[in-house]
């Protein structure tokens, strides 16, 4: 079993900026993706960002230029700069890795339990 930690939240003015970090416990011996999902009130959980295990990133169009994802592999975390955030950013964020376990095959994945993210106009 996997387990996600995220922090780094908080609440940031328009044009502030933060780092989510969340690092992964529990059985792993490989992870193939990991990523950034946010949902805001009464919205659908919609994709931030991604990277691999190779260092591939893909971002949402809105995020593109504002939001940076980066993984430590050795510390089976990944990390989320965002900067010059907006009202419209406000959302419960939520991680989500891809790992493989000692003596399995199969990369399943994990969420974090979500972390709030306000930004004030």
């Amino acid at each position: 079993q996997v387990q996600l930690v995220e922090s780094g939240g908080g609440l940031v003015q328009a044009g502030g900026s933060l780092r989510l970090s969340c690092a992964a416990s529990g059985s792993i011996f490989r992870i193939n993706v990991m990523g950034w999902y946010r949902q805001a009130p009464g919205k659908q959980r919609e994709l931030v960002a991604t990277i691999t295990n190779g260092g591939s990133t893909n971002y949402a169009d809105s995020m593109k230029g504002r939001f940076t994802i980066s993984g430590d592999n050795a510390k089976n975390t990944v990390y989320l700069q965002m900067n010059s955030l907006k009202p419209e950013d406000t959302a419960v964020y939520y991680c989500n890795m891809y790992t493989m376990a000692y003596g399995d095959f199969r990369y399943l994945p994990s969420w974090g339990q979500g972390i709030q993210v306000t930004v004030s106009s």
